[in-house]
C-alpha cells in the first residue's frame, strides 16, 4: 500500500514543544565542563539557545574523575513524532593538549562520508548550529570560572546506530549513527519545515555527487518500484512524501537534470489536478476531474459516469482498467505538466504512476531520453 509519513496536524490539540539533539548535547556538555572545572555537577543545567531562550535540563546520569566528566540527558521531543524522543544523549568532556574545542563522534553518532552536507567528509555528524551552541555555553562557563577552553568533547547517543536506520542518514552518507541536529534547539511538533529541509538535503547531496538522474517518491511502494526500474541506490531517492511543491520548487532553483516523480494513483491524481500538497487533509481526489481525463482518453459515456460516481481514486482506477481506458497514463501526463510548470523548465521530468501493489499503471516520459 502506498504510504506517506508526512506530519499530521490536529488543530484542536495543543502540541508541546521539545528539545533537539543539539540542545541536549549542549546541555550535557555544559554540565560536564562545569563539573570538570569545579569538581561537582549541578543539580540541573541551564543553557542559552540561539534565539535567547534559556531552558533547564535535568541530568540523568553523571560520572567524574580527574580528567574526564560525563553527563547523560534524556531527550524530550515534546509531541513531535521524533525517532530520538526518549533517547539518551551523552557528552564526555576531557582536557585536551590542543587549543580550542575538538568535537568527536562517540557511539551512536554518525560520520560524514559524502560531500554536499554542511560538514566536510570525515567529520562527526554534529552539525554547525549545535557546535556553535556548545561553544557559546562552554565559553560562558569558562569566562565565569576563568578557565581554559582546551577540551575534547565526545557526543554519543545510546542505541543511535539502530535509531539511525529509521532516518535518511544512510542515503545522505551519514554512517554509523544519528546526526546531532537543531538550528534553534527547539523541536516544533509535527513540523513540515523539517520534512522539507530533509528533502533539500537529499537534493544537495545528489547535486554534490554530480547525479544526472534522481527520483522523487511519495512513499515506500513507489520508491521500491522506481528503485527496481532504474537500479537506484538510496542516494538517488528523494522521499518527498506529500510535499511535491516543496520538492519541485527547490529543484527549480537547484536542478537535477532528470527527475522521475513516482507515486500512487491517488497522490498523483491530486498533482495532476494542480495540488502541490498531497496530504489528505489539504487536498482531495476529484473524481469529476478523473472522469474528464477518462473522457479525453476515449472512455464511453457509461464509464465516464461510473468514474465520476466513484468515492475513491482506487475505485476510479479499477473502473478504468475494466474498460481498458488508459487513465493512469492520462494522470501521469497531467501530473508531469503540472510538475514542469513548477520547475519552470529547469528540470526534465517523467512521471510514473503505480497502484497499491507497486505495479506501474501510467507513465509520461522525459522530453529527452
Amino acid at each position: 500500500m502506498e504510504d506517506s509519513n508526512a506530519p499530521q496536524d490536529d488543530p484542536e490539540k495543543p502540541l508541546r514543544y521539545g528539545w533537539t539533539t543539539g540542545a541536549c548535547a549542549a546541555a550535557a556538555a555544559t554540565a560536564a565542563y562545569q563539573a570538570l572545572i569545579t569538581g561537582s555537577f549541578p543539580d540541573s543545567v541551564e543553557i542559552r539557545l540561539p534565539k535567547g531562550q534559556t531552558p533547564t535540563f535535568a541530568l540523568a546520569e553523571t560520572k567524574l574523575n580527574d580528567d574526564v566528566a560525563v553527563v547523560a540527558i534524556i531527550k524530550d521531543a515534546g509531541d513531535d513524532p521524533d525517532v530520538t524522543h526518549g533517547a539518551t544523549i551523552e557528552a564526555k568532556v576531557q582536557w585536551s593538549k590542543d587549543e580550542g574545542i575538538i568535537f568527536k563522534a562517540g557511539e551512536g553518532v554518525g560520520t560524514i562520508t559524502k560531500p554536499g552536507l554542511l560538514l566536510a567528509v570525515g567529520e562527526p555528524a554534529i552539525n554547525p548550529a549545535p557546535r556553535r551552541m556548545i561553544i557559546y555555553n562552554l565559553s560562558e562557563i569558562a569566562r565565569v570560572h576563568k578557565s581554559t577552553l582546551n577540551v575534547e568533547i565526545t557526543i554519543s547517543v545510546r542505541n543511535g546506530e539502530a535509531l539511525a536506520k529509521k532516518t535518511w542518514n544512510a542515503r545522505l552518507g551519514i554512517i554509523g549513527g544519528l546526526s546531532i541536529l537543531g538550528t534553534t534547539g527547539i523541536v516544533v511538533p509535527y513540523s513540515c519545515s523539517a520534512w522539507i529541509a530533509s528533502i533539500r538535503q537529499v537534493i544537495d547531496v545528489g547535486r554534490a555527487a554530480g547525479l544526472n538522474h534522481m527520483a522523487a517518491t511519495t512513499g515506500s511502494t513507489s520508491e521500491k518500484t522506481v528503485t527496481e526500474l532504474y537500479g537506484f541506490d538510496e542516494t538517488s531517492i528523494i522521499d518527498m512524501g506529500d510535499f511535491a511543491g516543496g520538492a519541485l520548487k527547490y529543484l527549480r532553483d537547484n536542478p537535477i537534470p532528470h527527475v522521475t516523480l513516482a507515486g500512487g494513483f491517488g497522490k498523483l491524481a491530486k498533482l495532476a489536478a494542480g495540488h502541490m500538497d498531497l496530504h489528505s487533509k489539504r487536498s482531495q481526489v476529484d473524481t469529476k476531474f478523473l472522469a474528464t481525463l477518462a473522457e479525453n482518453a476515449g472512455a464511453a459515456a457509461k464509464v465516464i459516469q461510473e468514474i465520476e460516481a466513484c468515492e475513491t481514486a482506487a475505485q476510479a482506477l479499477l473502473v478504468a482498467k475494466s474498460a481498458d481506458v488508459p487513465l493512469g497514463n492520462a494522470v501521469a501526463a497531467r501530473a508531469r505538466e503540472a510538475a514542469l510548470g513548477e520547475v519552470n523548465g529547469a528540470v526534465d521530468i517523467e512521471v510514473i504512476v503505480v497502484d497499491r501493489l507497486g505495479a506501474p499503471v501510467g507513465r509520461a516520459g522525459f522530453i529527452e531520453p
